[in-house]
């Protein structure tokens, strides 16, 4: 997928400033899509030359003007077609999981302390998508639209966080045992 994509799903949503846009990335699109705020307001500039988004100079008193930007038929268009499109099944590539393969060829007690701090890291992240899932999606049997569809996005995470964290105490509990033997 192209950055360029995932802005226009995100300025589908709703309309808004690159900054306003590179925060959304923050809190949302960015915990499966990486972008910097640089690479978000290049990516704009460039849509905005391709025709896909349009901004609108909005003056402000005291600060500079900001650009809100809208996604236009053309990028309407290119977005339809690239949701049409096969998308290319995931594969995993993990450095992490090569250190674990190779364990007994090296520290394997380094290696289970950062398989520990690996499943930490994920632990926290499905605690967040929990909390998002408890106060944004109450009601998520009676979502439609728009709203089902960032539901079914966030249950991908937290799928994929409960599945990671049940692996690294698989691996640790196993690298324990090895390491103690």
């Amino acid at each position: 997928m192209a950055l360029e994509h995932a802005i226009l799903v995100a300025l589908s949503e709703q309309a808004g400033t690159g900054y306003e846009l590179a925060r959304r990335f923050d809190r949302s699109v960015g915990y499966f899509w990486q972008a910097t705020h640089q690479q978000i307001y290049r990516v704009l500039n460039r849509m905005a030359e391709d025709g896909w988004v349009s901004a609108v100079h909005v003056a402000q008193t005291g600060r500079p003007d900001k650009k809100v930007y809208s996604v236009v038929d053309a990028g309407r268009a290119e977005l339809a077609r690239w949701l049409g499109e096969q998308a290319q099944p995931a594969h995993l590539r993990d450095d992490l999981a090569v250190k674990i393969r190779g364990a007994g060829l090296g520290d394997a007690g380094a290696v289970l302390a950062e398989v520990q701090r690996h499943r930490e890291h994920h632990a926290r992240r499905l605690a967040v998508y929990e909390v998002i899932e408890r106060t944004e999606f109450p009601e998520r049997h009676a979502l439609t639209g728009t709203r089902l569809h960032q539901y079914l996005t966030l249950r991908g995470g937290i799928t994929t966080e409960r599945g990671l964290v049940a692996w690294y105490d698989e691996v640790s509990a196993a690298l324990r045992r090895d390491v103690a033997s």
